[in-house]
């Protein structure tokens, strides 16, 4: 821990200012476009999450919990690091850090830890200090709602996110659930996998869920999310006959 503490004090300073806690955010009297600001407060996702989203980005001081499809985790950190932002991963061995980079990840602003070992949580709060973003892989472990109170309390006062996923954190400020719900390209038995398609819900204090139906493809070269609609569907329906 004494040497990730050292390494951490050799990073640079982050891309934006630390937010304010969450309770001193931007009041919801003010106009939703607001102010540069209420901006920094955020930390960037992909387009389509961020009209899941009340605020269109991940409030800096906030714990988000996500579950289901991997490649949910990976977009965060693409966004994160792709827009200047620094990021770290903890205990997500198989974490894909190809696809990272096919949706824009820069991964000389992100830190990987496959295996912390049982200080997960610990190394995770170390992290903060330094780090815009912190994905922790729990490893199916329940924290104990006080221990998760202190990590909360050091993720506000630097105004970090934390992503939790594979194991039970309660009171996470935002919840991203996903899954499968199809592919493009596979015909009756043959062809190639050319985009996903997930159901996500969005969750959390103070707004109602919102869900959406988005694909995952290759659209200029680049991986990236598009809401699906009736005319993407239609636009897809003759590769599904030509397979």
């Amino acid at each position: 821990m004494e040497e990730l503490r050292r390494q951490m004090a050799a990073i640079p300073g982050r891309s934006v200012e630390p937010a304010t806690p969450m309770s001193l955010a931007v009041p919801a009297s003010k106009p939703a476009a607001a102010s540069a600001e209420s901006i920094l407060r955020l930390l960037p996702v992909a387009p389509a999450f961020a009209k899941l989203l009340p605020r269109g980005g991940l409030p800096r001081g906030s714990v988000v919990s996500v579950t289901g499809a991997r490649s949910v985790l990976v977009s965060l950190v693409a966004e994160v690091t792709g827009s200047g932002g620094h990021a770290a991963v903890i205990g997500l061995p198989q974490f894909g850090l190809l696809s990272a980079v096919e949706m824009g990840a820069d991964l000389t602003k992100c830190a990987l830890i496959p295996e912390s070992g049982a200080d997960s949580v610990d190394v995770a709060a170390v992290l903060l200090d330094g780090m815009d973003l912190v994905v922790l892989g729990l490893g199916g472990m329940a924290v104990s709602p006080s221990r998760a109170r202190a990590v909360v309390a050091r993720a506000r006062s630097k105004g970090s996110v934390l992503v939790v996923t594979e194991g039970r954190w309660d009171g996470a400020d935002v919840r991203i659930d996903s899954r499968v719900c199809g592919y493009d390209g596979l015909g009756e038995g043959h062809g190639r996998v050319k985009g996903v398609r997930l159901d996500v819900e969005v969750s959390g204090r103070g707004f109602r869920p919102r869900s959406s139906r988005l694909d995952l493809g290759i659209s200029k070269g680049v991986v990236g999310w598009s809401e699906y609609t009736e005319e993407l569907a239609a636009s897809l329906q003759p590769l599904r006959e030509a397979l």
